[in-house]
């Protein structure tokens, strides 16, 4: 019975009581409601009233309770059913433990449920309190969950006021991390990461990817310590780990899609860890016409107002765009919500933007104009007019920041700009772009995959540097057509 219950637990336990009875045990609540049941593996045969075993004992329990006694037996035709309270903590309520067997019961049952009563109660204890914990930190995780997604969309004071509760205070400069688990538990490696860095990175789950962890972590490194990402990767055979610049905490997102990247091209590195070096994001170069810019192209939407209070606003809307063009359809675990909400949202964006969302065109400018809006420390921006895209792109500083994404792509030969071009061309999507260039989908997967690790972006995962890339061969193409 003990080895039952250090194996097995309560599930196990009541099994057993119950193949020792011939017939069904199981735990109730004070209502009878049943929390745990068993039954005997010959119960198949056994007439209805044992089928209905569940009505029985909530009934039996009803009348222990209004009788107030330590236990109680009735008969119903041919069977008897025994209730006993376990024992438990004073003004905790306990669950009755109830069986089911055919007269004439079985020599010393009584006993044996007498028996049974300890170690039943202590794993009943043992099991509740596990799952209070479960539910503390499933309440925890989702905290720290929510405090990351106000820092992805630059809400900073209510980020510190929610993160006040927990530890530790978000640090400020930072670098965000992100470690992909593999075959091991994320919370496993969450416990070696929390060690290494001594208790100060702020360590979220992640809720799009299921092996991810993503660690926003002071950004000053002391001299006598090693790297979190050295040390994790030699502590953690079966992980990888990318690693942003430094950048204040109001531009967490950016470092978001900085360690996503570097996280591609740790895959293909024997170290397993790689740390982002790449030029600016164009939101950091395009200046006060791109704001004018994106203020224009995002205007209906930032001024839009719900006709009904229960639909979402145009903060919350920005915010559900800014999730799909991040994660596609990984934005439904990210929001927490139905893939239907998505789609309706989505369409009520196109026509307030008067955009295809289905177009990398229109999800590249978008993608833009809000990591513009989200950029920290905008410069104050002027009454002239707006410029279209094409305008903006035209500009010196974006020329220069598109040369060199495309110089990026010297080092992978010839056909890698071909590649990326057809690739873009047929929306991001492996089936077409490999029947353009003649190959099998591997093959392009394959070819992608290399040029990954030359350009130090993740393409074919989001966040995907496609968008990036999309407006770096248009600017380019700007200045040749």
């Amino acid at each position: 019975m003990h080895r039952l219950a250090r194996a097995g637990g309560t599930a196990e336990l009541l099994r057993w009581l119950a193949q020792r009875a011939g017939g069904w045990a199981g735990l109730l609540d004070s209502e009878g409601t049943v929390l745990h049941a068993a039954t005997a593996p010959q119960s198949g045969v056994l007439p209805e009233a044992l089928q209905e075993a569940a009505a029985l004992a909530a009934e039996g329990v009803v009348v222990l309770k209004g009788r107030g006694v330590s236990a109680y037996s009735f008969d119903k035709d041919a069977y008897t059913g025994l209730l006993f309270p376990l024992d438990g903590t004073a003004g905790v309520p306990v669950p009755v433990l109830a069986v089911l067997a055919p007269r004439p019961l079985p020599a010393g049952l009584s006993t044996l449920l007498a028996d049974a009563m300890m170690p039943l109660a202590l794993c009943w204890e043992s099991e509740t309190v596990e799952r209070k914990r479960r539910r503390v930190d499933l309440a925890e995780s989702r905290g720290r969950e929510a405090v990351l997604h106000l820092l992805m969309t630059g809400q900073l004071s209510i980020a510190h006021q929610v993160a006040g509760a927990l530890r530790p205070r978000l640090p400020d400069p930072v670098r965000v991390c992100v470690v992909e688990c593999s075959g091991r538990s994320r919370d496993a490696v969450a416990r070696v990461c929390t060690d290494v860095s001594g208790g100060g990175s702020w360590i979220v789950r992640c809720p799009v990817y299921a092996r991810h962890l993503i660690l926003v972590m002071p950004a000053g490194e002391r001299a006598d310590s090693t790297p979190l990402d050295l040390a994790v990767s030699a502590l953690v055979d079966d992980c990888v780990i990318g690693i942003s610049e430094e950048m204040p905490l109001s531009d967490t997102a950016t470092g978001y899609r900085q360690a996503f990247h570097a996280l591609a091209v740790a895959r293909g590195l024997p170290s397993r860890h790689s740390r982002f070096g790449l030029s600016p994001e164009p939101a950091l170069v395009v200046g006060g016409a791109g704001i004018r810019w994106a203020d224009t192209l995002l205007g209906p939407l930032l001024a839009y107002r719900p006709r009904r209070s229960q639909d979402p606003g145009s903060q919350e809307l920005a915010a559900t765009l800014g999730s799909w063009l991040a994660f596609a359809s990984g934005a439904t675990e990210h929001l927490k919500i139905h893939r239907n909400t998505l789609t309706a949202r989505l369409r009520l964006i196109g026509e307030l933007l008067g955009l295809d969302l289905d177009r990398l065109a229109g999800q590249a400018a978008l993608d833009l104009a809000l990591r513009v809006r989200a950029t920290p420390a905008r410069p104050r921006a002027t009454p002239a007019a707006a410029t279209d895209l094409d305008g903006l792109l035209s500009a010196p500083a974006l020329q220069a920041w598109a040369a060199e994404q495309v110089r990026a792509l010297a080092p992978a030969g010839d056909t890698a700009e071909a590649t990326l071009r057809t690739w873009l061309a047929c929306e991001g999507r492996l089936g077409p772009t490999a029947e353009e260039l003649g190959i099998s989908v591997p093959g392009a997967r394959k070819r992608l995959t290399r040029l990954e690790a030359v350009l130090q972006r993740s393409l074919l995962r989001s966040p995907s540097a496609r968008y990036d890339l999309w407006l770096a061969f248009r600017a380019v193409d700007l200045t040749t057509s």
